[in-house]
């Protein structure tokens, strides 16, 4: 199996660029962020804290979820309903981060994320996907920027989908995800040790891509 593990922080782009990768490969994408929104927008939908571990927890005993694809889309479907539509409000974001922080949340979607591993070849990205999902994965890879930089990508991502967004307000979520995802007691954020950090503040989308894929080539040639 190849297993790519792209790491860092909110706004490195490591989506974009592990969604490339895989494409320039031949292999599947797997989206574990929209995972993890997925558990948030249930959890609210449901009416139960994103923070609160007990409510979260029974919620998570009955819990199904499927990753299925069309046309390509990575689709995740939540007790048989399809919640993809609703991931990328401005709120999952912080949704998510709260949840993922959770122990139950994390053994719950790891184990699904593992099992997919095992059958298929697959690039992850996450913040923990090198050190805890995956820590065997062929080649691992962590991706950085700036905050102000990765600010800056969000508010025009954001354009671009019609919404407008405060740069200022942007940024404190930035870092304040920033400090949450570095500090959590399960899976923090962190470089593992056999990563290659790459710094994109001033690359491109394509040469960060030609950079990942080169790296990868070199790793399991």
């Amino acid at each position: 199996m190849i297993n790519i593990a792209i790491d860092g922080p909110a706004g490195a782009g490591k989506s974009t660029v592990a969604k490339a990768v895989a494409k320039e490969l031949g292999i599947i994408y797997l989206d574990t962020g929209a995972m993890y929104r997925a558990t948030a927008y249930t959890a609210i939908k449901n009416g139960i804290d994103v923070s609160d571990e007990v409510g979260v927890g029974e919620m998570l005993k009955t819990l199904t979820m499927d990753v299925v694809y069309e046309d390509g889309a990575q689709q995740i479907i939540v007790n048989g309903f399809n919640t993809t539509p609703y991931l990328r409000e401005h709120y999952m974001s912080k949704a998510a981060s709260d949840i993922s922080a959770l122990p139950c949340v994390r053994y719950k979607l790891v184990d699904i994320q593992r099992e997919l591993a095992k059958t298929y070849d697959l690039v992850l990205d996450g913040r923990d996907i090198g050190t805890f999902v995956l820590p065997d994965a062929n080649c691992k890879i962590f991706l950085v920027a700036s905050a102000e930089e990765r600010a800056k990508r969000r508010v025009e991502e954001n354009r671009l989908k019609g919404q407008e967004s405060d740069f200022d307000i942007v940024l404190k979520d930035i870092k304040q995800r920033d400090y949450n995802d570095s500090h959590r007691e399960v899976a923090p954020l962190k470089k593992a040790d056999d990563a290659v950090e790459l710094d994109t503040t001033t690359m491109t989308i394509p040469e960060v891509v030609e950079a990942v894929i080169s790296l990868v080539k070199e790793k399991i040639k």
